[in-house]
């Protein structure tokens, strides 16, 4: 009998092959669970081959993606680790042949004790809820956004919101409508995702829902708990741009407490604020990467979902109630684009109200928004939860053949694209009557008609509903209202305190530029081949003393020409971020320009030393002390002179190419006019040296070096200096005042 029992359980064996592997494992899990009574030790071929239904539901419960009927909470594999599942010897023994003769073929060591799975070959079975949240490798662990403080509620509603812009041609002027009477609101709590396909109008609708373009005047409504648009506003309005405009040399942690420091209250204190910077960097998951620099095009920083973060935590430190997001997710992977999104839930159940463009979304960051503003060309084709818009478009007679992303459908409607979209009976109907060959594509309507078709749809069956439904009253007190109708701006700061922190901030963000080995050999190069070429030079004679003329000529050139370059760059590279910066208000625009050009000054003023440091001995210049320091401070004065003009001509213009061909005009001009080239310059365009800086600085080398040889020295009377030194202070301060005016009068950009 044993025997015969044996010949049936080597039959069944027989049959584990590669396409029969699960229905091995199951009846080897089926014979080990199964209790045996002592008739049954031997076992035979019902014992080995039939699977119970406790060790079934044992299976599935251990079966990776099932989900666990008492929780209810989906199950995962951990990674990396091994188990050993423990099983009685008196469960084993009736399957122990199987189960050696399985592992054969499954990877799996069996035992009379039980079995273990290699770390190596087989992920770990033991199931884990969502509520244990695994570590992040992009976000590290994710923690729940947490307010020390409550938010104010702001209640947003726009009705009828029009928009139009004026193209301007050579002979023409045309007016573009960009949004038609757009109708939407959106609570605290509530994400609301304004999607449609590019050139809809998306971002239009953002920003002049943000309060970021006021001109041309848009049509409509737009309320803040039934209360107009106000300044106050500036600081309760959270807006994260499409480009992550930050600040290339900083690092995470510095750039989030500069922007605590400036934005946040003056109730609180430094310490205060510099704790709140950490407690985002701990929300935001970013504590891994808080002591990296953000990088840039050329500067290698952190990814693009921690940069992305960086710029929302620039937003949420300061409690918000409003937050704006153009385009999160553009250019992150769909796993990095869903933490986003969960992040921005994070947010709005914090009490704050949350808008959001998105461009083409995964299936699941679709059914993670609460509601739905669907544009196409400038018009409303839905607004409503974003749950309820497939079935009012099947409403409508639209609903996809094919299964597809919500969101791809929606697209697709909004393009007019109906190739995988059934098509209304009543819009077809309507296109066969008209019998216009121009309104059909393939025996379909085309894509003006279906915009039309959805255009009038929504209108008729939903538009008056929502207007009624904002007519209602905002369930807020008066005091809640009136809180945001002030017109008094609230700055973060005080003025002496923008200016120390904005100091700092350009002090660590250029230290890099301007100690950079290029900048650095270029000037040691070029110290070095002057000091070669008048290597210990004499003014023993007039010839001599013409020689050398030549390089106090080619010093104030030089030292002229480097900073206005330089200069030329400061306001045009770091336009998008003072816009970004002024329309939050964080800080007065005189506060940055002090600052800006008085941080660069300690780093300009350390190459010049090291320049004269080199040339002025090796090529002889007059040896004493009080001759080397009057020459060093007069190249320096000529540096800040030059460096407003360069200021002024950036501020300007705030284009590079149009500001590097006007300075390339000005510098040659006012070399040429520097006293050095033409002797006598005829009377009707003499004026002209005296607003060159190289005039003034070559006048001045010339008696810090020869007024005790001669009083005319290359034909030019060396008086006392005054009148050099007085221009160049006034070039110092005119230029630079007119570089302020040129921001001042500098228009904030849309979307900024």
């Amino acid at each position: 009998m044993e025997k015969a029992q044996s010949s049936s359980s080597l039959t069944s064996l027989m049959r584990t092959k590669s396409d029969q592997l699960v229905e091995t494992m199951a009846a080897a899990m089926a014979a080990m669970k199964s209790p045996m009574s002592s008739d049954q030790a031997g076992g035979g071929p019902e014992s080995s081959g039939t699977l119970s239904r406790k060790s079934s539901k044992r299976l599935a419960a251990a079966s990776p993606g099932r989900s666990n009927g008492s929780t209810g909470k989906n199950t995962h594999i951990r990674k990396s680790r091994s188990a050993q599942l423990k099983f009685d010897i008196d469960e084993v023994n009736s399957g122990a042949a199987l189960s050696r003769a399985s592992s054969a073929s499954l990877g799996f060591s069996f035992s009379f004790t039980g079995f273990t799975v290699p770390a190596d070959d087989v992920a770990d079975l033991r199931s884990f809820s969502d509520d244990e949240t695994p570590e992040d490798l992009e976000a590290g662990m994710r923690k729940k956004i947490s307010q020390t403080e409550p938010t104010l509620p702001i209640y947003l509603k726009f009705t009828e919101v029009t928009y139009k812009v004026i193209l301007k041609g050579v002979r023409t002027t045309a007016e573009k409508c960009i949004l038609n009477g757009i109708t939407g609101s959106v609570n605290p709590g509530e994400v609301l995702a304004l999607m449609g396909p590019s050139g809809s109008g998306k971002t239009t609708l953002l920003t002049l829902l943000g309060g970021r373009l006021r001109e041309p005047t848009p049509g409509g409504s737009i309320t803040y708990n039934d209360q107009p648009y106000s300044k106050f506003l500036k600081s309760r309005i959270g807006f994260v741009t499409q480009d992550d405009v930050l600040f290339p040399h900083l690092t995470v942690k510095e750039t989030l407490t500069y922007a605590a420091l400036l934005r946040l209250p003056k109730t609180l204190t430094k310490q205060d604020k510099e704790k709140r910077a950490t407690d985002v960097i701990y929300e935001l998951g970013l504590e891994r990467c808080q002591d990296t620099m953000i990088g840039g095009s050329f500067v290698r920083g952190v990814s693009g979902g921690e940069r992305k973060r960086v710029c929302i935590g620039n937003e949420i430190i300061i409690n918000p109630s409003v937050l704006f997001l153009d385009e999160p997710t553009s250019g992150l992977d769909s796993t990095t684009a869903l933490r986003i999104v969960d992040m921005l839930h994070d947010i709005a159940e914090a009490g704050k109200t949350v808008i959001t463009t998105i461009h083409q979304p995964s299936s699941r960051l679709f059914h993670k928004f609460d509601k739905l503003i669907l544009l196409g060309k400038g018009s409303l084709l839905y607004f409503g939860k974003a749950s309820e818009a497939m079935v009012y478009f099947s409403s409508i007679g639209c609903s996809p053949l094919i299964a597809m992303n919500p969101a791809e459908f929606l697209l697709d409607l909004a393009n007019g694209n109906i190739n995988d979209v059934s098509v209304p009976s009543e819009l077809h109907d309507n296109v066969q009557v008209e019998n216009s060959e121009s309104e059909m594509r393939n025996g379909k309507p085309s894509p003006a008609v279906v915009h039309e078709y959805l255009v009038e749809a929504y209108e008729t069956r939903v538009a008056e509903s929502e207007k009624k439904k904002l007519m209602i009253p905002i369930p807020i007190d008066e005091n809640m209202k009136s809180k945001v109708n002030s017109t008094k701006r609230e700055w973060g700061a005080s003025w002496g305190e923008q200016f120390s922190i904005l100091f700092w901030r350009g002090l660590k963000e250029r230290r890099h530029d301007y100690f950079s080995w290029l900048r650095i050999t270029q000037v040691t190069t070029t110290a070095v081949v002057l000091g070669l070429l008048w290597w210990q030079s004499e003014v023993n004679s007039p010839e001599e003393l013409q020689n050398q003329a030549g390089l106090l000529f080619f010093i104030a050139v030089f030292w002229g020409f480097f900073p206005v370059f330089t200069a030329i760059f400061t306001f045009p590279q770091e336009r998008a971020m003072l816009n970004k910066e002024r329309a939050a208000d964080m800080y007065r625009l005189s506060a940055y320009f002090v600052a800006r050009t008085t941080s660069d000054l300690p780093l300009d003023l350390l190459l010049p030393v090291l320049f004269l440091l080199v040339v002025y001995f090796m090529a002889g210049l007059r040896q004493s002390a009080g001759s080397f320091f009057l020459t060093m401070l007069t190249v320096l004065l000529s540096i800040v002179a030059a460096q407003g003009l360069g200021l002024a001509i950036g501020a300007t213009m705030m284009d590079l190419k149009r500001a590097t061909t006007l300075a390339s005009v000005t510098v040659m001009t006012f070399m040429l006019a520097g006293g050095y080239f033409v002797k006598e310059v005829p009377v009707f365009i003499s004026w002209l040296r005296y607003l060159s800086f190289n005039y003034h600085t070559y006048k001045l080398l010339l008696k810090v070096q020869y007024e005790h040889i001669s009083p005319i020295i290359n034909g030019k009377k060396v008086d006392n200096g005054y009148k050099e030194v007085g221009a160049l202070a006034a070039m110092v301060v005119g230029y630079r005042l007119l570089a302020y005016l040129s921001l001042r009068k500098m228009k904030l950009q849309p979307g900024t």
